[in-house]
């Protein structure tokens, strides 16, 4: 825990009050350092792992709670601020901000946008359990909706509209900074979140890239396409040359079918009628074939090595 900003007034006894109020709505209360909206809990870096993180380190979210014999013991021993573990507590808090003074924008505060956003959706701003914040900004409190789990953002709805869900939290009411004290302004019930908000809270599916692929010419086709070329060369040759000719071409083709890309007998049958197409007789092509084919899928090298 860090030292205490200097405070005028010991505010531990409002500050346990405030942290009492919010357990007793059944939200999850963490410490936050006095005057301060940061958590009072070490992080992951500093954590010695021994006591409520003996197991490892346990985050504030996790270590919210409602106990009120636990609550009593951290409130009383420093004025902390009180945080709401709005993920536990089954809450969604809109925050609604004001422009930064130094803000050059006359863009609409974030309660403006918030109301055109309901006035769109055909709806008047929900009455509902609101806070407002010492920077003159509110804070609505909605329940989350069940089966759900939205976490927090940041500008989604609209500029100077932020939410906090699950992975987030909000200093609550009764807490105070140097800029002023958080207040109720309004104690009515907490309303459900507005139906048509829920869509635009979701995190966007993430696009699938697919790398970019070459089209693959498998091994068929890469055959089919070897035999056909060399059958041209068979019917092409000159007269004397025919029978080297097929001999050369069929060696060539023979690697295919070592390596199971096509048939021996379709490569025989088609080297058969390109050698008669060329003048050889039936039994010359019959040979030649057997013979170049037999040596190159004796010869034939591993594909990979090819």
């Amino acid at each position: 825990m860090t030292q205490p900003t200097t405070l005028p007034r010991d505010l531990r006894p409002a500050l346990l009050a405030a942290a009492l109020t919010a357990t007793a709505r059944g939200w999850p209360v963490f410490p936050l350092r006095p005057g301060q909206k940061r958590p009072a809990l070490h992080g992951e870096e500093q954590c010695v792992n021994a006591g409520p993180c003996g197991g490892g380190h346990v985050k504030w979210e996790q270590r919210a709670t409602t106990d009120r014999a636990a609550i009593v013991r951290c409130w009383t021993h420093k004025p902390y601020n009180v945080g709401i573990a709005t993920g536990p507590a089954g809450l969604v808090v809109v925050d609604l901000d004001q422009p930064k003074a130094n803000s050059k924008s006359d863009a609409p505060d974030g309660a403006a946008t918030f109301a055109a956003l309901c006035e769109r959706a055909g709806q008047a701003v929900p009455t509902t359990y609101r806070v407002r914040t010492p920077s003159s900004g509110e804070h609505l409190y909605f329940t989350a909706p069940a089966g759900l789990r939205l976490g927090n953002t940041a500008g989604r709805l609209g500029p100077l509209i932020d939410t906090r869900a699950h992975g987030g939290y909000v200093v609550a009411p009764g807490s105070t900074t140097p800029a002023g004290t958080y207040e109720v302004i309004d104690p009515a019930p907490v309303a459900e979140l507005p139906a048509w908000t829920p869509r635009l809270l979701e995190p966007p599916k993430p696009t699938v890239v697919t790398p970019l692929r070459l089209p693959a010419v498998s091994g068929s086709l890469a055959a089919n396409a070897a035999l056909e070329r060399e059958c041209d060369v068979v019917r092409t040759a000159p007269p004397r040359q025919a029978n080297n000719t097929l001999n050369r071409c069929a060696f060539k083709v023979g690697r295919f079918v070592a390596w199971g890309d096509i048939p021996r007998h379709e490569v025989e049958q088609a080297f058969q009628a390109a050698g008669e197409a060329r003048g050889l007789t039936v039994a010359e092509c019959r040979a030649t074939i057997r013979s170049a084919l037999d040596s190159s899928i004796r010869q034939a090298r591993p594909r990979e090595t090819a």
